[in-house]
């Protein structure tokens, strides 16, 4: 079985507009504090040295993350919608499949018609249950500023067009799901039209669904479909969303 890893790395980035800090301990540094646990002096360690550490400050949003119905609004479906801890396992491991819009230019909507156009250039059938990626090439601006106001993003109609064929975990490779903030803003202002603002992720209030942003190295993959996806979110209890190791895995070699 190969693996091919979809997820950025947590770390300090200008993709993270600072909504992330990461401060690495070292064993000299923590030396004082693990000799205190155990009541000895720092000679009496191996080497004088004690453990490496980590201390992380982050939004549920950093990074790689699957977002949960209660990021979107308060309820789904007319019940209350729920946190990330709240979701079932069995949605986060699935056979996957990837629909590719990297000719897209940013700012674009992916539409329902280009999610039917692609999927029949990949000549796949999607099946209940099944984990759709979108693939932007937005990742490959991942630790730069513009990553964030970079790619395609989806809509209310494709987002639909997606949960009506038994999708209910999708990702992509964007800094979010929606198109950049920038490009609904510009649509807003033109059109005085506010049914456009954040309307992929507002689909939410009416089916229930989860979106995995911030994905990275789909153009890795060597097929567009035949593969699992394990994408399970960490328990953060009451979360609006919850970090994850995205993985692709393909049985043959």
């Amino acid at each position: 079985m190969r693996f091919f890893d979809l997820s950025v790395p947590i770390e300090e980035s200008e993709s993270e507009r600072g909504t992330l800090t990461v401060r690495h301990q070292s064993h000299q540094g923590s030396a004082q504090q693990v000799a205190q646990f155990f009541d000895c002096k720092p000679e009496n360690l191996p080497g004088g040295l004690g453990w490496g550490n980590d201390l992380v400050e982050m939004t549920a949003h950093s990074g790689t993350h699957v977002d949960a119905p209660w990021h979107y609004y308060p309820t789904s479906g007319g019940r209350p919608a729920r946190t990330i801890d709240q979701m079932p396992l069995e949605w986060f491991f699935a056979d996957g499949f990837v629909l590719d819009f990297r000719y897209k230019e940013h700012g674009a909507l992916i539409t329902a018609d280009d999610c039917e156009e692609a999927l029949a250039a990949i000549g796949y059938a999607i099946k209940p249950g099944d984990i759709a990626l979108i693939h932007t090439g937005t990742d490959k601006l991942w630790g730069h500023k513009q990553y964030v106001d970079a790619g395609a993003g989806m809509g209310r109609e494709s987002t639909l067009w997606l949960i009506r064929k038994g999708v209910r975990v999708m990702g992509t490779d964007a800094w979010g799901w929606d198109r950049p903030f920038w490009a609904m803003r510009a649509e807003w202002l033109r059109t005085g039209n506010a049914a456009i603002l954040w309307e992929a992720h507002r689909v939410g209030i009416e089916e229930e669904y989860c979106q995995i942003e911030k994905l990275a190295n789909l153009d890795q993959l060597p097929r567009p479909h035949g593969f699992k996806v394990a994408c399970f979110p960490v328990k953060l209890a009451g979360g609006s969303a919850g970090w994850a190791r995205v993985v692709a895995m393909f049985e043959d070699a």
